[in-house]
């Protein structure tokens, strides 16, 4: 898979990620209960906890944005955009119970992120188009 390949489907996973949390994050902002009751997860009293982390999710997601448009560009908030996947799977992970279901989430949007990040940044492909950039003929 060439670099232009794994970037343009990297940003089709992170479109597709952050349409996923936005459909969550809706559903636990308007309607937590029946959030809760379908993962089966007790109820929260008061439910203003699970709309503001729902609340969190969508301005977390915003920021996956940059990442989903220009990966090489926006380096950084690719790579936090995989980070933060991965620190969703280890903290829900170990919470255990019905919460292992939000690691799972995050893990089948942050697996082929991870992968497809790789393929994107990894140094020669990095070089090769820096070179073609600049008209400049680089060894591979």
């Amino acid at each position: 898979m060439d670099r232009s390949h794994a970037t343009r489907r990297f940003g089709r996973v992170v479109w597709l990620g952050i349409g996923a949390n936005m459909v969550l994050s809706f559903w636990g902002l308007l309607h937590p209960e029946s959030l809760l009751a379908t993962v089966g997860l007790e109820p929260a009293t008061p439910t203003v906890w699970p709309r503001f982390a729902s609340l969190l999710l969508i301005l977390l997601s915003l920021f996956y944005v940059p990442a989903a448009r220009d990966p090489v560009g926006n380096r950084l908030s690719a790579l936090l955009t995989v980070g933060a996947r991965a620190a969703g799977v280890v903290f829900f992970g170990l919470q255990g119970g019905p919460y292992v279901l939000f690691g799972l989430y995050d893990l089948t949007f942050g697996l082929p992120q991870a992968v497809l990040l790789a393929r994107v940044l990894r140094p020669r492909a990095i070089a090769a188009a820096a070179a073609t950039d600049s008209g400049v003929s680089w060894p591979a």
